[in-house]
């Protein structure tokens, strides 16, 4: 069995962040356990720019932003093990990890990040009829394939679901050569960021069609064409509203979900609508000892977010390892009201600390206008107006930390809820 006071499972940009925040807090036994072969997660094939602008004030690509991290590991005392696969988690802090170079690992950890970020979801997930071709991938699978290995996917492309890797990868493929026919949205609204929708799409002419599914799919060695149709309020295909698209390459953009197979071993409970752990404002989960950050607590539109993020669990994992228990003494329930589908975090201890508390979430529907509300019991402690917010784009509010107080004196629960103005 070996001994780390901390182990940070992915080195992603949320281990990486994470693990020099603990580094920098005082903690020197600290290892990074990461399955891939290279540090830098998804960064390392998304080559377009557009990430820093937060932390680092100006525009990086995503290999340009891990490599600040990268190397700001150098001359740390943080261990790193590559092409290391965590086989299992337990509540006790105990890791199973496997690699070609020691075999089988047992690692005893005093404190433990899971940083796994997330997966997409595939053609199995949604169910599309049809026949099972080559040339139907996830948007992901493809940029690896374009930016990374060298290979283009093909030449007349749909995209299915209109998630930022979508949009992204549709204007990839164009500046590659191939004719995108079109991006095919279920929902009445775009899934992705403002931004890409007009630098992916509108910039290169490639329609987006909203309220609209694939409903078969053609071909037999290699796709040749898919068959789109609307949808009615239902989400179900409206008869005589049939197209047939001609091409040879699929791909989908339709969710992402946490990585957290791990977390379900360690028996810590998961959002229901996230699919990640539930976390205090400290990033700890239900289990002391054991924090979440990143795409594997929930899905983030900017990696600067998710390393600000990665920063508070790390810090406070620091912490958590000086004094050996956990931080949280009364916690107060953080509640999804109307208008609003998830908030991160979904519990606060309280009193903890004299800090206001940051509160992460995404709304229900698009909203050009409206007035957020933050509720204890039936007072409502402060509004803010809103305006052009989008279930494609995360937001955020401050919550000033006299009124998590008057919360915990009374209520014991926050509500937040978003009231529509036409």
């Amino acid at each position: 069995m070996k001994h780390w006071d901390l182990v940070v499972i992915g080195g992603g940009p949320a281990g990486l962040a994470a693990a020099i925040e603990a580094n920098e807090a005082g903690i020197s036994s600290i290892l990074i356990l990461e399955r891939d072969q290279e540090l830098g997660g998804i960064l390392q094939q998304c080559i377009h720019n557009g990430f820093g602008l937060h932390i680092f004030k100006e525009e990086l690509t995503g290999p340009e932003y891990a490599e600040r991290f990268i190397d700001a590991l150098k001359g740390r005392s943080i261990d790193v093990m590559l092409d290391t696969m965590v086989l299992s988690l337990t509540p006790e802090k105990q890791i199973t990890a496997v690699n070609t170079r020691e075999g089988l690992l047992q690692i005893q950890a005093g404190a433990v990040i899971l940083a796994m970020g997330c997966r997409e979801r595939t053609r199995g997930a949604v169910r599309i009829p049809g026949t099972r071709p080559a040339g139907i991938l996830t948007a992901g699978a493809a940029q690896r394939f374009v930016n990374m290995e060298g290979y283009m996917v093909g030449r007349e492309v749909v995209v299915l679901g209109s998630g930022d890797i979508g949009l992204i990868m549709a204007r990839r493929m164009t500046l590659e050569g191939a004719s995108v026919k079109a991006v095919v949205e279920l929902m009445p609204y775009s899934g992705g960021l403002t931004r890409n929708i007009v630098q992916c799409l509108d910039d290169f002419h490639i329609p987006l069609l909203l309220g609209h599914t694939i409903t078969q799919i053609e071909g037999k060695q290699r796709l040749e064409s898919v068959t789109i149709a609307q949808v009615d309020e239902e989400r179900r295909p409206v008869e005589g509203t049939q197209q047939r698209i001609s091409c040879d390459t699929l791909l989908l953009s339709v969710g992402l979900i946490p990585e957290n197979e791990l977390s379900q071993q360690a028996g810590i409970e998961l959002d229901s609508i996230t699919g990640g752990a539930v976390v205090n404002q400290t990033m700890e989960t239900s289990e002391p000892g054991i924090y979440a950050c990143g795409n594997v607590l929930h899905v983030h539109d900017l990696v600067d977010w998710v390393t600000e993020e990665s920063r508070r669990a790390g810090r406070y994992a620091a912490a958590y390892l000086k004094k050996r228990e956990s931080l949280v003494k009364t916690l107060l329930q953080m509640t999804p009201g109307p208008g609003i589908r998830y908030l991160v975090p979904q519990q606060v201890s309280c009193p903890h600390e004299e800090q206001d508390l940051k509160v992460y979430f995404r709304v229900a529907q698009p909203c050009a206008k409206g007035e957020l509300q933050v509720w204890s019991g039936e007072e409502v402690l402060m509004s803010r107006k809103k305006t052009h917010m989008t279930p494609g784009e995360m937001e955020w509010i401050q919550i000033p930390a006299d009124m998590l107080h008057q919360a915990a004196d009374t209520s014991r629960e926050i509500t937040l809820t978003l009231k529509s103005h036409p």
